[in-house]
C-alpha cells in the first residue's frame, strides 16, 4: 500500500506522481472503511481527497499554515499528517477530533468547527507573518456553503487590500449541509456551466498561439495581468472587482492542475482566490447520490450505506418538525426558517408542506434571526430552529433586533446540552447563559416529548421573544402521566416530598428521577420539580420549597456561569440565606468529543456522582447545624447516608 508510505507530513512528496491515483483511491477506502465503523463527516471528506493531496504537495508543512473553514473535511489532512492510526478512535473520548485540533499537531494551523471563519483567521496569519518578517504560504480553504456567511465577504474586504500573498481556496461542491441558495450559489453555477465562456477563452487562446513569433508571448502576457484572458469575456467578474485575483475553476480532482495552479498562484503579492471544483461524496455511490444524508454518518454498512443502527424512537427534531406542521395549518402566520439545516432541525416535512412560508438563508445565523425580526415586525409568526452551538453566532442580533423590540420570534434552540462527538465547537453548553440575560426574552425546557410539543403552542400563542431549548437523541417518554398546563414562569411538581428537593431542567428531569430513586431506596424523601421555565423562574415554588427542604439541588445541562442554578442560588440566598443549595450543572469549561454518557460520568452528571455529591452536602448541612461552633469532624465522618 502506497498509504503505508506516508509517517508524518510532507511524506507524499516522496511518492512518485504517478502513483498519485492510486494513492487517491486507497485513501478513500481507508475513510470508507474507518467512517463506516466510527460514524463521522463522510461525503466531504471523500470529495477533498485530490484537493487536500495537491495542497500537500505544493506547500511545505508545518511552515506553510492551511486554514481549513468548519474542518470537517481535514481528515485526508490528518492521514497525511501521520495520524493514520488515530482513525480507530475517531471523534471517540480521548481519541482523535474530527476537526482540526492545534494540541493535536502543529499542523493543525487553527482550530475550527463553525462556518465562514477561515478566510479571517488566514489574513491575521499572513498579517503576522508579513509583521514578523517570516516567508511562509498562508491557504484558507472555504466552502461554497460557507460564502453564504456574512464573515467570509468581511474577510474578503479586507485581503483585497493586502500587497503581499494569500492564498485563497474555494471547494465548490454546491453544497454546504444540505444543497445551496441563494445569489453567490447561483453566481458560482453560471462559472461552473459556463460553457461558451470556457470554449472562448479556449478558442482565444488557440487563436493567439498560432499568430507566427508573437501569438504565445500575447497569450503569456495577458495570463500575467490582473485580470487574465477571462476578463476578456466575462468583465467585471465579482471576485476581480473587489481586488482579488481569480483563478479557475479548476477541476478539483485532478492534481497536478492544481498544483500548477497553486504554484502560480504563490507568485502573486496579493490576495488570490482559486476556484476548484470537486464532487462531494466522491468514489462512493450512495454519497454522491444523497450528499446531504451522509454529510455526518453514523456507523454504516459499506455495500448498502444504511445506517447500522436503526433509528426505532423519534428524537426531539421529529417531534419540534412534526408539530410544526400540525400549528402551521392552523395558523397561516407561521412561518419557518433555518440556516442551511432544513434536515438537521426537522423543517424538511415543513419546507414540503408549505414552500411559501419556509426560508432557507444559508448559512448565515445572525442574517437569519434580523430576518425573522423583520418577519415579526411584519406581523408573521416566524419560527427559527437553529443548533444551540451555532445560535451564539447570532447573539448581537437577537438581543438588537429582536428582544430590545419585544417581538414574537420563536427560538427553536436544537442540540442544548452535551452533543458528544463533534466536541468543543458544537457541544450546545452556554444557551441558558447567554440568552437568559437579555431583557424580554423567556426560555423553557420540556422534560419530554409530549411537553416539547405543548411548549411550541404555548410560545407562538405567547407573542414574546422565547426560546425552546431540547436535546439530540431520542425524545424522552417517560413521566407522560405528568402533564400540567404550561403557565407562563410556572414550574410542574412532579412528587411532592420533604427533606432534599430536585429543581431539574430540561432532559435533566429523566435524570432527577433515577437520583430520587436512589435517594429514596437510601430512605431519604426527596421531591422533584419540573422547571419548565429558566426565564422568568419560579420563585414561588422556591418560597415553597424553603420552607419544607433542608436542601434545594438544582440541576442542568448547561455551564454553571449564568446558568439556571445560579439564578435560583441567587434568589434563594438573598430571601433565605439559611437554606443550602447544591447547583449540579456542567463545568465551566469546554467539553471535548465522545460518547455522551462517558461525558456525562467525567464531570459529574451521572447519577452515581450526583447521589454522592447531594448527599455529602446534604449531611454537612445538616452537621454543622447541629454541631455548630464545634471543631471535632471526626463526628462529621461518623454520620453515614
Amino acid at each position: 500500500m502506497i498509504l503505508e508510505m506516508i509517517h508524518k507530513e510532507n511524506d507524499i512528496k516522496k511518492i512518485p506522481m504517478d502513483n498519485m491515483p492510486l494513492l487517491a483511491d486507497e485513501i478513500r477506502k481507508f475513510l470508507l472503511d474507518k467512517i463506516s465503523k466510527t460514524g463521522g463527516h463522510l461525503g466531504s471528506n471523500l470529495g477533498t481527497v485530490e484537493l487536500t493531496m495537491a495542497l500537500h504537495l505544493a506547500f511545505t508543512l508545518p511552515e506553510d499554515k492551511i486554514i481549513w473553514d468548519v474542518g470537517h473535511q481535514s481528515y485526508t489532512h490528518k492521514l497525511l499528517t501521520g495520524r493514520k492510526n488515530g482513525f480507530d478512535e475517531l471523534r471517540k473520548y480521548g481519541g482523535m477530533s474530527g476537526f482540526p485540533k492545534r494540541k493535536e499537531s502543529n499542523c493543525d494551523s487553527f482550530d475550527t468547527g463553525h462556518s465562514s471563519t477561515s478566510i479571517s483567521a488566514g489574513l491575521g496569519f499572513a498579517q503576522a507573518r508579513d509583521l514578523l518578517g517570516k516567508k511562509n504560504h498562508v491557504i484558507s480553504v472555504i466552502g461554497d456553503g460557507s460564502l453564504t456567511g456574512g464573515m467570509a465577504y468581511e474577510a474578503l474586504n479586507n485581503a483585497a487590500r493586502l500587497k503581499t500573498n494569500f492564498i485563497v481556496v474555494l471547494n465548490d461542491n454546491n453544497m454546504s449541509i444540505s444543497e445551496n441558495v441563494g445569489g453567490m450559489s447561483k453566481y458560482l453555477s453560471n462559472i461552473r456551466t459556463a460553457k461558451t465562456y470556457t470554449d472562448l477563452k479556449t478558442n482565444i487562446t488557440n487563436v493567439l498561439n498560432r499568430l507566427p513569433n508573437v501569438g504565445d508571448k500575447v497569450v503569456s502576457s495577458i495570463k500575467r495581468t490582473k485580470s487574465g484572458i477571462k476578463q476578456l469575456v466575462i468583465p467585471g467578474m465579482f471576485f476581480e472587482d473587489m481586488g482579488i485575483t481569480y483563478l479557475g475553476p479548476v477541476d478539483g480532482h485532478n492534481i497536478s492542475h492544481m498544483i500548477k495552479v497553486f504554484s502560480e498562484a504563490k507568485k502573486l503579492n496579493n490576495a488570490v482566490l482559486i476556484h476548484v471544483i470537486t464532487k462531494k461524496g466522491k468514489g462512493f455511490l450512495p454519497a454522491e447520490k444523497e450528499p446531504a444524508k451522509y454529510h455526518g454518518a453514523e456507523p454504516f454498512d459499506l455495500v448498502t450505506g444504511r445506517p447500522l443502527h436503526k433509528k426505532e424512537q423519534p428524537n426531539y427534531t421529529d417531534i419540534f418538525g412534526h408539530t410544526l406542521v400540525k400549528l402551521a395549518a392552523d395558523n397561516d402566520k407561521i412561518v419557518a426558517i433555518t440556516a442551511a439545516m432544513p434536515d438537521g432541525t426537522g423543517l424538511k416535512r415543513f419546507q414540503k408542506e408549505y414552500p411559501d412560508r419556509f426560508f432557507d438563508v444559508g448559512i448565515a445565523e445572525e442574517h437569519a434571526v434580523t430576518f425573522a425580526a423583520g418577519l415579526a415586525a411584519g406581523g408573521l409568526k416566524p419560527v427559527v430552529a437553529i443548533y444551540s452551538s451555532f445560535l451564539q453566532r447570532a447573539y448581537d442580533q437577537i438581543i438588537h433586533d429582536v428582544c430590545i423590540q419585544n417581538l414574537p420570534v420563536v427560538f427553536a434552540v436544537d442540540r442544548a446540552g452535551l452533543v458528544g462527538s463533534d466536541g468543543e465547537t458544537h457541544q450546545g453548553l452556554f444557551d441558558l447563559s447567554f440568552l437568559s440575560g437579555i431583557p424580554n426574552m423567556h426560555i423553557l425546557a420540556p422534560k419530554n416529548k409530549w411537553e416539547l410539543s405543548q411548549m411550541l403552542k404555548f410560545a407562538i400563542q405567547l407573542n414574546k421573544p422565547i426560546a425552546i431549548r431540547y436535546p439530540r437523541g431520542t425524545a424522552y417518554s417517560g413521566f407522560y402521566e405528568f402533564h400540567a398546563k404550561i403557565e407562563l414562569g410556572k414550574s410542574e411538581w412532579i412528587y411532592e416530598e420533604e427533606d432534599i428537593a430536585l429543581l431539574a431542567v430540561g432532559s435533566m428531569v429523566a435524570a432527577a428521577r433515577q437520583v430520587r430513586d436512589n435517594l429514596k431506596d437510601r430512605g431519604y424523601d426527596c421531591s422533584l420539580i419540573n422547571a419548565r421555565f429558566i426565564k422568568p423562574i419560579d420563585e414561588k415554588i422556591l418560597d415553597e420549597l424553603v420552607q419544607r427542604h433542608k436542601l434545594l439541588v438544582t440541576l442542568e445541562e448547561n455551564v454553571a456561569s449564568g446558568g439556571y442554578g445560579e439564578k435560583v442560588r441567587a434568589y434563594v440566598t438573598k430571601y433565605y440565606p439559611h437554606c443550602r443549595i447544591v447547583t449540579i450543572s456542567l463545568p465551566d469549561d469546554y467539553i471535548e468529543h465522545g460518547n455522551v454518557d462517558l461525558l456525562k460520568k467525567e464531570v459529574g452528571l451521572d447519577t452515581q456522582s450526583m447521589v454522592k455529591r447531594i448527599l455529602t452536602e446534604y449531611i454537612h448541612s445538616n452537621f454543622t447545624k447541629e454541631y455548630s461552633g464545634r471543631t471535632d469532624f471526626n463526628v462529621y465522618k461518623q454520620v453515614k447516608p
